[in-house]
C-alpha cells in the first residue's frame, strides 16, 4: 500500500485499521508512507502501524506517491490516498484477483460510500461518485453516481467480468482511473513512474503505447474522507484548480486530455450554476435513490466551484497553492 500523508492525524489511524484488518494471502500487507513533512502525530500513527516511512521531499500527493513507490517490495501496489479507508477484509483481494486475466491492468473499486456519521460533504460525494462536481457535467466521473445510476458518463466499450467491468483503453478520452484505492502490476506501473507519480495519467500513457489492455472496475467499494465542511471543500477545490493552471512548474509532461472535453462540460455546468433547476434535478434524483438529504448539498457544491473555479482563471493562472500547514 502507497499512502502520502501531510497532517493527515485526522484521517489516517482509520485508513490503516482497514489495511491491517485485510485478509490478504501471503502474510501481513507492506504498507509505504511518504510524509511531506507534518507537523502532527502523522508519523507516530505511521509507526504504530508498522509502516516504512519516506521522506517526500516535493510535498505534493503525487510525489509521495512516487516516493512511495521507489521503496516498496511487492508485485501489486495500491494507491491508497490517507482520506482513504478500503471496505470489506477481503478488499484487496478481489482488487488483485482481475489480474488474472492479462490484459488487466490496474483495479478501481467502483463505488465511493460513507456512514451516517460522516461529514455532509463526504456524503454527498460518495452519493454523486465524485469529489468535483463539474466532472458529472464532463461526464466523466468514475464510481457510481445516484443522480445518473451509472459509474461514468463516457462512452466506452466495456465487458461484465462477474465481480468486475473490464474496461477497454481503446478511447480518445478514458474516465479519471488512478485515484483512490487503483491497484496496479508493480511492472506495468513503473515505467510511468518519475519524480512525480500523475495517477490519471497512467492509464493514458499505456493505453497509447500498449494497445489491447484493460481496466477492471471492481465491484467494492472505498470510503472517501474528503472534507470535514463547506469551508475545507472550498480550499480543496482551490488547490485543485491552482494545481492544474500551474502544472508546468512540476516539469512533467501531462497525459490526460482534459482540453477535448472541459469546454462543452463547462458551458453545461455554468448553465445549470444560473438556472439552478438542473442542479435541483439532480439531487432529487439522487435523493429518490440513496434517501441521503446530503443530495441536497450538490447546488451548494456547483455554485461554490463556480465561484473558485471562476476567481481563479481569471486571477491567479499559473499560480501554484503551496501545501504549507495542509491538513486532512
Amino acid at each position: 500500500m502507497l499512502v502520502p500523508t501531510l497532517n493527515s492525524q485526522r484521517t489516517l489511524p482509520a485508513c490503516l485499521d482497514a489495511v491491517r484488518a485485510q485478509d490478504y494471502p501471503g502474510g501481513s500487507v507492506e504498507i509505504v508512507v511518504a510524509d511531506g513533512g507534518s507537523q502532527d502525530d502523522t508519523i507516530a500513527i505511521a509507526r504504530r502501524y508498522g509502516a516504512r516511512i519516506v521522506h517526500n521531499a516535493l510535498v505534493s500527493g503525487e510525489a509521495g506517491k512516487a516516493a512511495a513507490f521507489r521503496a516498496s517490495n511487492g508485485e501489486f501496489v495500491a494507491l491508497v490516498d490517507s482520506d482513504n479507508i478500503v471496505i470489506g477484509n477481503d478488499w484487496l483481494r478481489r482488487m488483485v484477483a482481475p489480474f488474472a486475466d492479462p490484459t488487466i491492468v490496474g483495479t478501481e473499486p467502483i463505488a465511493f460510500v460513507a456512514e451516517r456519521s460522516d461529514t455532509v460533504v463526504d456524503r454527498y460525494c460518495a452519493i454523486f461518485g465524485l469529489n468535483d462536481p463539474l466532472c458529472l457535467f464532463i461526464g466523466n466521473y468514475d464510481r457510481m453516481c445516484a443522480a445518473t445510476g451509472k459509474w461514468t458518463g463516457l462512452p466506452l466499450r466495456t465487458e461484465e467480468c462477474g465481480d468486475y467491468v473490464a474496461v477497454a483503453l481503446d478511447r480518445p478520452v478514458l474516465p479519471t482511473f488512478g485515484a483512490n484505492g487503483t491497484v496496479y502490476r508493480r511492472s506495468a506501473l513503473a515505467p510511468y513512474v518519475g519524480d512525480y507519480l500523475m495517477d490519471i495519467d497512467i492509464p493514458i500513457r499505456i493505453a497509447h503505447e500498449r494497445p489491447g489492455l484493460r481496466f477492471a472496475k471492481v465491484r467494492t467499494s472505498i470510503r472517501h474522507l474528503f472534507c470535514r465542511d463547506a469551508g475545507a471543500f472550498v480550499r480543496k477545490q482551490k488547490r485543485r484548480i491552482r494545481d492544474y493552471f500551474a502544472t508546468p512548474v512540476t516539469g512533467e509532461q501531462r497525459a490526460y486530455p482534459w482540453g477535448g472535453m472541459v469546454g462543452p462540460g463547462i458551458a453545461r455546468f455554468v448553465v445549470a450554476c444560473v438556472s439552478g433547476v438542473p442542479l435541483l434535478v439532480q439531487s432529487l434524483r439522487a435523493y429518490r435513490r440513496c434517501g441521503d438529504p446530503a443530495a441536497f448539498f450538490h447546488p451548494v457544491a456547483c455554485w461554490l466551484t463556480l465561484y473558485v473555479y471562476g476567481t481563479n482563471f481569471l486571477f491567479a493562472r499559473g499560480k501554484a497553492l503551496g501545501r504549507a500547514g495542509w491538513r486532512q
